[in-house]
């Protein structure tokens, strides 16, 4: 398999590709380099994560609103008070990259997906409120393209640094000292918690909304 860290940083940059066909590259490459940290993370934000405590932070509280389920009128907001959106009213995401993309695709601007709350959650709130219907978080599309654009970041900070350090153009394998050239970047909080801060500022691509003929074939697929 030939692996080109630039054509991949390109890709980053490219609002065509998606992240869920990005990282299987990037696995690739990273696995090429030895990068067994790398990989690891890559792999747990592309098959999504198993426990919630290991989720990384940009994962974690991700702010939404909730939402009850009415019989007449469908899912409307949840007559709850500030202390009680405070408490309830954030998640955190376990879901796959691809996952994650399908609702930005399938979603306009001021959308989202709703995620029922916990049993245990449910049954505090619904008593707190005197409400018996379901409840839920509605996370906005907005918050899971930011979340997509930072793993994008820490992609795009990654393989900038593998450039930085001469490692440019395709390769079908890496040697010995290529390998070392580039040890100490097997650091994915390094790069992660760095997509976290300058996100705003980076030039990787956001998710676009898919239009009527990519929902009905299915870009997201």
């Amino acid at each position: 398999m030939s692996a080109s860290v630039n054509h991949l940083e390109e890709r980053t940059k490219d609002p065509s590709e998606l992240l869920g066909h990005i990282l299987p590259s990037a696995i690739a490459l990273a696995l090429m380099l030895r990068h067994k940290k790398m990989a690891a993370w890559l792999r747990a934000e592309f098959e999504g994560y198993q426990d919630r405590d290991q989720t990384p932070p940009y994962r974690r509280d991700l702010p939404g609103h909730i939402v009850a389920r009415s019989p007449q009128y469908g899912w409307i907001p949840a007559p709850v008070n500030e202390t009680q959106k405070k408490e309830f009213g954030h998640l955190d995401v376990i879901d796959d990259a691809k996952s994650m993309e399908k609702v930005c695709l399938t979603s306009r601007k001021g959308d989202g997906n709703r995620v029922l709350l916990t049993q245990d959650d449910m049954a505090v709130l619904q008593q707190q409120i005197n409400l018996s219907a379901e409840l839920a978080i509605n996370l906005s599309r907005d918050v899971y393209s930011r979340l997509l654009r930072t793993v994008r970041g820490t992609v795009y900070l990654w393989t900038q640094e593998l450039m930085a350090r001469g490692l440019s153009g395709d390769h079908n394998h890496y040697s010995q000292d290529e390998r070392a050239l580039v040890t100490d970047l097997d650091d994915p909080e390094r790069f992660w918690r760095r997509a976290m801060e300058e996100v705003d500022d980076l030039p990787v691509a956001d998710v676009k909304p898919a239009g009527f003929f990519e929902r009905v074939f299915g870009r997201a697929s």
